[in-house]
C-alpha cells in the first residue's frame, strides 16, 4: 500500500522529500499550506471562502487567487481522507502544526487504521545555532528540521490509536467553535488570543525615531507567544496600525528591505 506524508506548509514538505529521495523512497509528500493558527476557522472544512477571504486581507500579493488556493487545499484533504493510502502526519510543538495534525484527525476519523505519526520537538533540533533555540515557549514547527533530522525519524512513524484520534477530532471541533483571532499552544491546550495582542507587542517596540520594520519584526517573531509568528502576519498587521494613524510607515509597505516605521509622533522630515 502506498504512503503519504502531511506536513504543515511547503517548507517542511520540501525538506521532507530531500529526506525521502536520500532514503531511496519515493513516498509522496502534500504540504496542506494554511496557516492555522491564525484567522477564523469557523466553517473552514465547509465553506472556502472563509479562509481565502482573511489571507486576501493578509497578503500584499495581489496576483494570488485565495478562493482557488483555499478549495484546492479542502479539496485535495477530502480526497486524501477517501483514499487508501496509509497516512504519515508530521508535526512539531507549534500551534500550527498541532492544528494541521488535528484537522487531519478529523477529516480521517472514520478510516482510524490508516493514520500515522511523526513527533518532533526542540529535542530533535540538533543545531545549537538554530533560532528556535532562544524562544522561551520552546515552539518548533517542521519546517525548521534539516532533511537528515527528518530521514533519521522515519523509522519513527507510528499508528495514532484509535482513541487518540477521537480526542483530536474533537478537539479540532471545539478550537473551530472557539474561532478566535489566534492560537497559541501551552502545556497541550490550545488557548484564544487576539490580534490586538500581537498590536501590543509591536507598539511596545518602537521608539520616536525611525527603525527598520525588519528589526521589529524579527523580535516580535522570536517573543513568547506559544505560536509562530509569519513575516506576513506582522507585515499586515503593521499596514493596520498604520492605516489608525497608530504608527508611521514610510517606503514599500508591501516589502521588507525599504520598509521603516516610527512612533505615530515623529513629525515628518521636511
Amino acid at each position: 500500500m502506498s504512503t503519504i506524508h502531511l506536513t504543515n506548509g511547503d517548507v517542511a514538505a520540501e525538506s521532507l522529500r530531500a529526506a525521502l529521495a536520500e532514503a531511496g523512497r519515493d513516498d509522496r509528500v502534500h504540504a496542506l499550506r494554511d496557516d492555522l493558527a491564525v484567522g477564523p476557522l469557523r466553517g473552514i472544512d465547509d465553506v472556502a471562502e472563509l479562509r481565502a477571504n482573511f489571507w486576501d486581507r493578509v497578503s500584499a500579493d495581489t496576483r494570488r487567487d485565495f478562493v482557488r488556493e483555499c478549495r484546492e487545499q479542502t479539496a485535495a484533504l477530502e480526497t486524501i481522507a477517501r483514499g487508501e493510502a496509509n497516512l504519515v502526519v508530521w508535526h512539531a510543538d507549534s500551534a500550527s502544526d498541532q492544528l494541521m495534525l488535528r484537522r487531519v484527525c478529523y477529516h480521517l476519523r472514520n478510516s482510524p487504521q490508516r493514520l500515522n505519526e511523526v513527533r518532533l520537538s526542540i529535542r530533535d533540533l540538533t543545531d545549537p545555532g538554530a533560532w528556535a533555540h532562544s524562544r522561551k515557549d520552546r515552539a518548533t514547527s517542521v519546517g525548521m528540521f534539516a532533511p537528515a533530522v527528518l530521514q533519521a525519524r522515519l523509522p519513527d512513524a507510528a499508528p495514532i490509536s484509535v482513541l487518540r484520534i477521537s480526542r483530536l477530532a474533537l478537539e479540532w471541533q471545539e478550537v473551530k467553535h472557539a474561532n478566535g483571532e489566534t492560537r497559541r499552544w501551552r502545556d497541550n491546550t490550545f488557548q484564544s488570543g487576539t490580534f490586538a495582542e500581537l498590536d501590543a507587542l509591536i507598539l511596545d517596540r518602537i521608539t520616536d525615531g525611525w527603525q527598520p520594520a525588519a528589526r521589529i519584526a524579527a523580535d516580535v517573531m522570536s517573543a513568547e507567544l506559544h505560536f509562530l509568528v509569519s513575516d506576513t502576519i506582522v507585515l499586515w498587521r503593521l499596514r493596520e496600525l498604520a492605516a489608525i494613524r497608530r504608527i508611521r510607515l514610510r517606503g514599500d509597505a508591501n516589502a521588507w528591505r525599504t520598509l521603516e516605521l516610527s512612533s505615530a509622533l515623529t513629525p515628518c522630515p521636511h
